[in-house]
């Protein structure tokens, strides 16, 4: 690999960034960071306080779970869109009207006396909060020189891991500790802080709003109809028997057709809304990839832990999130170590290690039964944190840090688009992974539990013993084993799932090796 002062095709490539950054640029920086950090937050804030809002809403359980979609579906749309916009008004205009509407549109939610109002607003804060996200990305990437890195890229990998981990402690706490109306409103002040600070301090770059001029709204409407009809299907399926339901039906032959316009919007557009050239570039597509398939885990273990806590353990909102902790903790305590690791030993060894160390967590989880409590999920969640930043930090690095300059605001919000449809993905195989087998294990778990069984036999005596005088005793004792034996084959199928996610991130730490060897001192010698 050449360095950037090289020339491919006889271009002479982008000169190399100066080895030093100001104090004014970091702090600048630092201040996107946190912003990043709260888009990300409030994707999970809410996860473990949706029963106190759909309380305070007087609305059904199917629609406040689009409390939480809504916003996703917005935030998918919007992250490719960035790249664009962030070329057009520029760092500084795009991250401070991302950060001002996401402020205006938590305020906004925390004052909504309706679930109409609250879907509204929380798709506002999605849409406009997600701009946040590949800017602070691309901005590590552009304005800091590559020996920087190994410094830079903890910071934004242990945000994108962080955030949603601790989204259900943190909203536990806060719903726990005042009411459900502070999950928003606590975002209101620094919002303004960072508005402010962004437009005060942030010079990374200048805008070309000729851009604007060739916007291509049609591109714009495909890509929504295409990603929109996409998160919405892969959110509703597993709860309504995917196609089978008509409305999932529909919004899957939307996807399908608006996913042909949009391609071919991208491919013959003067100025394309999305630039999908990015993927031509090998470590780019491929760590592309690992971000999809790391955000299956990310999201995943943030869904599957807490449903675990509430339905089988009964634990409540506050509990969940002292529990979930300790994966955070975890990741801050890896952070530095990856830092130090990147410039000593091969990103694609350390991305292998994470996925691995990420299954181990994931195998002890399969011997998983009832009576699972903190300690018991003590070092799986250990492992899962360890392993997420060992993976996702090398891979940030492998995708955007060898590629050209000026191709990485685009190159980000492919990126960062990848990791949320990874999660989507992963939400939707988790749930009907948990309700096929929970179905399956019933139904064998049924066929053994009869008058042959003496275990079963016993047991129902002693219930029925237990509820002697209180009515139709053996009925209550048949509806106890009953519900007995559900808990148990909801226990099995969280087992099930563990068990797919351990081989899933065991084959894929195979795939790291097609990975080129990236050279972290500057851009790779494809770059072009």
């Amino acid at each position: 690999m050449a360095s950037t002062t090289s020339t491919m095709d006889g271009i002479p490539a982008a000169p190399a960034m100066p080895e030093t950054i100001s104090t004014r640029r970091l702090i600048a920086f630092l201040i996107m960071v946190f912003g990043m950090f709260m888009s990300i937050l409030d994707i999970q804030i809410v996860s473990a306080s949706l029963s106190e809002i759909q309380a305070g809403l007087s609305a059904s359980s199917s629609e406040v779970s689009w409390v939480q979609t809504a916003y996703l579906i917005a935030e998918v749309i919007a992250i490719p869109l960035s790249g664009f916009l962030s070329r057009a008004l520029g760092t500084r205009l795009l991250f401070a009207i991302s950060a001002a509407g996401f402020t205006g549109a938590s305020f906004m939610c925390g004052l909504t006396s309706t679930i109409e109002q609250m879907i509204l607003w929380r798709a506002v804060q999605g849409f406009l909060g997600a701009g946040m996200i590949p800017t602070v990305f691309a901005s590590a990437y552009t304005v800091f020189p590559p020996s920087k890195r190994p410094i830079v890229a903890p910071i934004i990998g242990l945000v994108a891991t962080l955030a949603p981990t601790i989204g259900p402690t943190v909203g536990g706490y806060i719903t726990d500790l005042m009411s459900w109306h502070w999950l928003f409103f606590i975002n209101v002040v620094p919002g303004i802080g960072i508005t402010v600070g962004v437009l005060a301090l942030v010079d990374f770059d200048k805008p070309n709003f000729a851009l604007l001029e060739h916007f291509d709204w049609w591109g714009l409407a495909s890509m929504a109809g295409f990603l929109g009809s996409l998160e919405y299907v892969l959110e509703e399926g597993p709860r309504n028997d995917w196609l089978q339901d008509e409305s999932i039906f529909f919004f899957a032959v939307v996807c399908a057709v608006s996913a042909v316009a949009f391609f071919w919007r991208v491919l013959t557009a003067k100025e394309p809304i999305v630039d999908i050239r990015a993927f031509t570039d090998r470590n780019f597509a491929l760590g592309s990839m690992f971000s999809f398939c790391v955000g299956i885990g990310l999201y995943g273990l943030t869904y599957i832990y807490p449903r675990y806590l509430a339905e089988v353990r009964g634990y409540s909102a506050l509990m969940i999130g002292e529990t979930m902790f300790v994966s955070g903790i975890a990741m801050f305590a890896t952070a530095p170590l990856v830092g130090k690791l990147m410039t000593k030993v091969d990103l694609r060894y350390l991305i292998a290690a994470g996925l691995i160390i990420f299954a181990i967590g994931s195998w002890q989880m399969t011997w998983i039964t009832r009576d699972y409590d903190f300690y018991e999920l003590l070092w799986p969640q250990v492992f899962r944190g360890v392993g997420m930043m060992l993976a996702m930090v090398p891979v940030n690095n492998i995708a955007l840090g060898t590629l050209p300059p000026e191709r990485i605001k685009n190159a980000s919000g492919l990126f960062n688009l990848t990791r949320n449809l990874g999660g989507a993905v992963g939400l939707a195989l988790i749930n009907t992974i948990l309700d096929n087998r929970t179905d399956l294990h019933i139904v064998r778990l049924q066929e053994r539990v009869n008058w042959g069984n003496a275990t079963a036999v016993e047991t129902l005596n002693m219930l029925t013993q237990k509820f002697q005088g209180m009515g139709n005793a053996s009925l209550m004792a048949l509806k106890q084993l009953s519900m007995i034996v559900h808990r148990q084959a909801v226990v099995m199928s969280f087992g099930d799932a563990f068990f797919v996610l351990t081989l899933f991130y065991l084959g894929l730490s195979t795939l790291v090796f097609f990975v080129n060897k990236p050279n972290m001192t500057g851009a790779p010698s494809d770059a072009h």
